[in-house]
């Protein structure tokens, strides 16, 4: 007796632009800028990871980059049962070929390997009241939807639940959305909504959706947060801010409105408490070799609570053990914090010995004298 027939689709240039600072990877120059930076895929290794802990399933998948070497990876056999008309350069039509040709051989589950991105392509091939259910490998920049799992090793822990009946596991319409870059020209992170994909849901190892602030952050914690953050670094200290609209407010309390709202900034402290700009928007390759161990702040993703492996891969493993994490700065508003309703923060840095490293519990600053402490989980 066979198991369960699975599908698998892999977008071979999901998350290019991460590490290079491109905040995506859809489309064809955004492709090529982000291989001249040096960007390298990762989308076959990061669905590899997931196949490797499956038993006792049976896979189709596409040929080459778009699925069969994920599995060939894994050791797991496969078969294909779509061929792109190029393994060179795949597009999202190939995709959404792929995805019928999976749909269309009778796959009980669709894995899909990518972002936002691929998830709208896998959407638009289905249609907007397909039953397949259909589980998201993160492997994509951002990420905002409600179709991923937290990480590659956590699909494999919802296939299996899934595959053996668990009751804990639900399928429910869960929300693909993708940046709102209309709200993005205002100087707001947010997601717009796209449509519904029927998703497998185990609890803790499917992530929320990405929400956007319905208000700027209150300015009174915003400048508590910046002097506390200020007084922590040090004048002449560096200090890596990660995107986000806590973030950008942070560092236009320290002086420094020119930091970018979407990207990674190295800002140097000032005596007087204030800071500078010393590198806008930064690529991974930029922050390679700095002159002194960087202080990191971030703020965890609204509704989805990600800390780490979420629109800011320009912070790589090594950067991060070079920091430590004594040097981590976690900033959140009580709003934040209380929006996140007792979930963890989440890591997801593509290094599962640093996730495990990174994960306890983190005093998160929510304004000056004042913090929180939350649970960091991989």
């Amino acid at each position: 007796m066979t198991g369960p027939l699975l599908g698998l689709v892999v977008n071979p240039v999901a998350g290019l632009g991460g590490r290079v600072g491109l905040k995506g990877s859809d489309g064809e120059d955004l492709q090529r800028r982000a291989r001249a930076l040096g960007a390298r895929p990762s989308s076959t290794a990061r669905a590899a990871l997931t196949l490797c802990q499956l038993t006792g399933v049976e896979l189709l998948t596409a040929e080459g980059s778009m699925g069969a070497d994920a599995a060939e990876a894994a050791g797991l056999p496969a078969r294909v049962v779509h061929r792109p008309a190029t393994t060179a350069r795949t597009t999202a039509a190939e995709t959404r070929a792929a995805v019928r040709a999976l749909a269309a051989a009778g796959v009980e589950l669709l894995l899909f390997c990518g972002g936002d991105g691929t998830a709208r392509d896998v959407l638009d091939a289905l249609g907007p009241r397909s039953p397949l259910p259909v589980l998201g490998i993160p492997a994509g920049v951002k990420m905002h939807s409600a179709v991923f799992a937290v990480h590659p090793r956590a699909a494999a822990e919802v296939v299996a639940a899934w595959a053996r009946g668990g009751a804990d596991v639900r399928l429910e319409a869960a929300e693909v959305v993708d940046r709102d870059d209309s709200a993005l020209r205002e100087g707001r992170v947010s997601a717009r909504l796209y449509g519904r994909l029927t998703v497998p849901v185990l609890p803790a190892r499917v992530q929320q959706r990405k929400t956007g602030a319905s208000a700027a952050p209150d300015p009174s914690a915003v400048g508590g947060i910046a002097a506390e953050v200020a007084e922590r670094v040090g004048p002449g200290g560096l200090l890596l801010l990660g995107p986000g609209g806590t973030t950008h407010a942070v560092a236009t309390a320290l002086g420094a409105a020119d930091a970018c709202l979407t990207g990674v900034d190295l800002l140097l402290l000032r005596p007087d408490g204030t800071a500078r700009v010393l590198r806008r928007d930064a690529r991974a390759d930029q922050l390679r070799g700095l002159p002194a161990a960087p202080w990191i702040a971030l703020s965890p993703i609204g509704g989805q609570g990600f800390l780490l492996g979420r629109g800011n891969q320009q912070l790589t493993p090594e950067l991060l053990r070079t920091a430590g994490r004594e040097r981590l700065l976690v900033l959140a508003t009580e709003a934040k914090l209380a929006a996140l309703a007792g979930r963890p923060l989440l890591l997801d840095t593509g290094d599962p010995e640093l996730d495990r490293a990174l994960s306890g519990h983190v005093r998160v600053i929510t304004g000056r004298r004042s913090s929180a402490v939350y649970r960091l989980s991989a």
